[in-house]
């Protein structure tokens, strides 16, 4: 739908954003004929041909793809990537071609996953084109043609009929069609498209004689002058504005590049300055350099990307088990810092199945009773809808809900009778706002068409019935009928949310004449009362929005639906309490206005009438203040909102092919509880990527004090940990735990903090307090503590040689594999420490991560085989370690955890409110 104030105002009524039409379809029929150039014959082919030329062909034209080279390069430098690159090649200068090779193919992986991802939005505006037929029925030189639709102008002439699919925008010249809009407007009722004057003032889509691209034909037959083709009709001004609006990166994409760059900082910087400072205290400068690649391969994380990715994946396939099916890894995390959730009503909030709910009559309100028994079956016999032979309704959804309600109340009604007994159809009038039927009596004379019978005079009782909205049904009926009493009761209905209808009868005299003219029909009713219609909310819903008021998500509607319906779903699901803003958005909304409404206050907001820029223009004000945006949506007019949003949601059972080709995440089961369990697993996959940081980070001190002692000492104190050493810890012992980190369940409570705020690092002070203060503090000194005891007890003095052929060399080489091993102990208390954040091991379960359990035997396995295995000792340059060694490395993971528990412990009690990721 399209923002506009009058539907006469010329071109300038379509969005900026759009590229305006060259002629207005809601002029009259004789001026636009004469702008158009055409006439009942249609064009000549050789004036469809010069025009063609002109316009360009009627298809959805999408922008050149980008090139493919240029992306991949773009993926291959990403900060990470270069990173990994740097590791690949020390990995090779070390000899270790297996793990140079295994780096190479985790940046083939990521960037085969990135290139995927930039092609989601061509896809969308390709499957737009889908929805055009390939030929159509065009009068060329006063005669009908089959012509390829592509081939379609403004000003040619197109027949349509039951089952075309519409090839381009154009104005109904006669007869009339029913057409299904829903692709475009998200209703699934279809519209009737007549010959006739257009409403004043009402949105283009609304217009009664207009119909659109790409939509379909499921009734009737009409002639149409085509006015728009190609980018200007409703079809290719969504195609533009979906290519308009690129992706950006997503909150951990950005963060993951921070983090790179600082590892590469850190890494490069503690390379040089080591090598500098090993060749000052007498290092050979073969050694220091050695040891400088090797503190380059300590702190470059090669497993950063594939811990991530498994975190990601391993969300994607959870969230599939609960009904999202997410089509970008990163969308996970995303919707983890979710701050704001718009969501249509219709199917989504609600069950999208229409109810009967309320019955008021004139003389008895609400009270039931027989009176409340012919009420609902004169609303049921005034419908067309028909039951499929599996008993299943089919039709007008508020129709159907009339028959079915009728049932419910007492008054079953047979619709072959019904059909049988009906004598007259006027069918439901967009302008007027009614339909109505006359049943009951036998026709004696008359004509009958199409199964109807017109004129004639009728014998036996006969009667009007008439259903439409209150306020055009009460203008239709008797002087002195209560009017006003019907008016107060249809605002309290609406008031519940509910769907009004009025129902109003007219008796007509044996032989009488049968009217032929619905005015005739519909004039000096008797009003039989008011029937309330009701789309229930889904039962989840409230619990789910109530997780989101304290997960500190605000959740404002967007809908297409009316104000006063929208605002009573909204809150009887417990959106806007205890204060919600109702908001006209077919009004033009500026741009000062959606910052006041959307970023200065603190109310929940339902955008009623809602088009497609109203949620382009609700998304971009909140990106633009930091927000990050789930929008839900189920048409193609959706489709650039879900590209522009940062989590496009659409729905999986209602939507179009184009909605899902634009969004993110698809629901399967279109339900709005759904989504919050998405934004719970993104919290969990940021919060497991920080423990993975907390859990390498942590690894880094106790690799680099050993140094840092051996230089301090000036040499007295030999290395305690060799190169080899620290790239078994690395690329061998650490990876496992690291990755299994990655499947750790949520903690306590991680749905009562606030979305974190957009500029939060996925590094934080505290995760470097706590990595390289606390943890890695304490395992620095406890594997020196295990490094100088073997020493010592071998009688080992500063300064004392251990080089080869010395009598302490056996001893320094088994203090060395101590540290080795110390350090892989120490990861283990690590790996069970980093588990939480704020809570208790014991709240989240010792043994609920199986695979972390796996990773650490792993390990475990690994280091026993490096410092028993004969083979293995002679490549790193370890020993056997006696018993008592064993013994006191063992202690290690015990006291590595213990301190962090003890240091959350007392975090606890000191920010009792505190909750995960503080």
């Amino acid at each position: 739908m399209t923002d506009r104030v009058d539907s006469r105002a010329g071109p300038e009524r379509i969005s900026s954003s759009t590229q305006a039409l060259p002629f207005d379809p809601s002029e009259p029929l004789p001026r636009l004929r004469r702008e158009l150039a055409t006439g009942p014959d249609g064009l000549s082919a050789r004036e469809a041909a010069r025009r063609l030329a002109v316009h360009g062909p009627n298809e959805v034209r999408r922008k050149v793809r980008s090139s493919f080279a240029r992306e991949l390069v773009g993926q291959l430098v990403h900060p990470l990537a270069l990173l990994l690159w740097a590791a690949a090649a020390l990995a090779f200068v070390a000899d270790l071609a297996v793990l140079g090779w295994a780096i190479l193919a985790v940046i083939a992986v990521n960037a085969a996953f990135a290139l995927l991802q930039e092609r989601q939005a061509e896809r969308a505006v390709e499957t737009l084109a889908r929805y055009l037929p390939e030929h159509a029925l065009a009068v060329r030189d006063g005669q009908p043609h089959v012509v390829e639709a592509r081939d379609l102008v403004p000003g040619d002439l197109i027949l349509l009929e039951e089952g075309d699919k519409v090839p381009a925008d154009a104005h109904v010249t006669e007869g009339g069609v029913e057409v299904d809009l829903s692709m475009l407007t998200g209703e699934s009722v279809p519209a009737e498209r007549i010959a006739s004057a257009g409403i004043l003032g009402a949105p283009l889509l609304e217009e009664p004689n207009l119909v659109f691209s790409g939509t379909t034909c499921v009734e009737g037959q009409a002639r149409a002058i085509v006015f728009g083709t190609g980018n200007h009709t409703e079809l290719g001004r969504i195609a533009a504005l979906s290519q308009r609006t690129r992706r950006e990166a997503s909150p951990l994409e950005r963060q993951v590049k921070r983090v790179a760059w600082l590892i590469a900082g850190v890494a490069t910087g503690m390379g040089v300055v080591f090598l500098v400072l090993g060749v000052a205290v007498g290092l050979p400068v073969t050694d220091s350099l050695t040891f400088a690649i090797g503190l380059l391969v300590a702190n470059v994380p090669e497993g950063l990307l594939p811990t991530i990715t498994l975190a990601l994946a391993v969300g994607v396939r959870a969230l599939a088990r609960r009904g999202a099916l997410v089509k970008r890894l990163s969308a996970v995390e995303t919707l983890g810092s979710t701050s704001v959730i718009c969501t249509d009503k219709t199917g989504t909030l609600t069950r999208n199945r229409m109810r009967l709910r309320a019955l008021w009559t004139v003389d008895h309100g609400s009270e039931p009773g027989p009176w409340a028994e012919d009420l609902a079956r004169a609303g049921a016999l005034c419908t067309t809808v028909t039951r499929e032979a599996d008993g299943e309704l089919h039709g007008d959804p508020t129709e159907a809900a009339l028959v079915a309600g009728a049932a419910n109340h007492g008054a079953p009604l047979d619709l072959g009778r019904r059909d049988a007994g009906r004598r007259a159809l006027f069918r439901f009038d967009p302008r007027l706002r009614l339909m109505s039927v006359v049943q009951g009596g036998e026709t004696q004379g008359g004509e009958t068409q199409g199964g109807e019978t017109r004129g004639g005079k009728m014998r036996g009782p006969m009667r009007v019935l008439v259903k439409g909205a209150p306020e055009a049904v009460l203008d239709r009926l008797l002087p002195g009928t209560a009017a006003d009493s019907a008016r107060a009761a249809a605002e309290e209905l609406a008031q519940d949310g509910m769907r009004v209808l009025a129902v109003a009868v007219r008796d007509v005299p044996s032989g009488a004449e049968l009217p032929s003219r619905r005015q005739d029909a519909e004039s000096g009713l008797t009003l039989l009362g008011l029937v309330g219609l009701y789309d229930p909310p889904r039962p989840e819903v409230a619990e789910a929005v109530r997780r989101c008021h304290e997960a500190g998500i605000r959740v404002h509607v967007v809908t297409g639906d009316n104000g006063a319906t929208a605002a009573a779903v909204a809150r009887e699901v417990g959106i806007g309490v205890p204060r919600l803003h109702v908001v006209a958005a077919s009004e033009s909304l500026g741009d000062d206005e959606l910052d006041r409404l959307l970023v200065e206050g603190d109310d929940e907001i339902v955008f009623a009438r809602s088009s497609p820029e109203t949620k382009l223009k609700v998304a971009d004000t909140l990106r633009e203040h930091g927000r990050i945006v789930a929008m839900t949506g189920d048409g193609v007019n959706d489709a650039p909102a879900l590209h522009r949003a940062h989590i496009g949601v659409a729905m999986g059972r209602s939507g179009t092919d184009v909605a899902r080709e634009a969004a993110t995440m698809v629901l399967t089961d279109d339900d709005f509880a759904t989504i919050v369990t998405a934004v719970e697993a993104g919290r969990r996959v940021y919060d497991n990527v920080r423990k993975f940081i907390v859990y390498i980070f942590a690894h880094a001190t106790p690799e680099i004090v050993p140094f840092l002692v051996f230089a301090l000492s000036a040499g007295t104190v030999p290395l305690p940990l060799t190169v080899l050493q620290i790239l078994a810890i690395d690329l061998g012992t650490e990876t496992l735990p690291a990755l299994a980190l990655g499947r750790e369940r949520s903690e306590p409570g991680i749905m009562q903090r606030p979305p974190r705020p957009r500029h939060q690092g996925v590094i934080s002070r505290d995760m470097l307090i706590r990595s390289w203060g606390y943890l890695g503090l304490t395992s620095a000194v406890l594997v020196m503590a295990g490094f100088f005891y073997v020493l010592w007890r071998a009688g080992w003095q500063p300064g004392d040689p251990t080089g080869t052929g010395s009598p302490l060399h056996h001893a320094y080489v088994t203090a060395t594999t101590a540290t080795f091993a110390g350090i892989v102990t120490c990861q283990v208390g690590t790996a069970f420490a980093a588990r939480t954040d704020h809570a208790a091991l014991r709240d989240i379960g010792v043994f609920s991560n199986p695979l972390l359990l796996a990773g650490i035997a792993f390990e475990l396995a690994f280091t026993v085989a490096l410092v028993y295995a004969p083979p293995l000792q002679h490549l790193f340059g370890t020993a056997a370690l006696p018993l008592d060694v064993v013994l006191l490395v063992a202690t290690f993971p015990v006291l590595v955890w213990g301190t962090d528990e003890l240091r959350r412990a007392r975090r606890r009690r000191q920010r009792p409110s505190a909750v995960p990721g503080s």
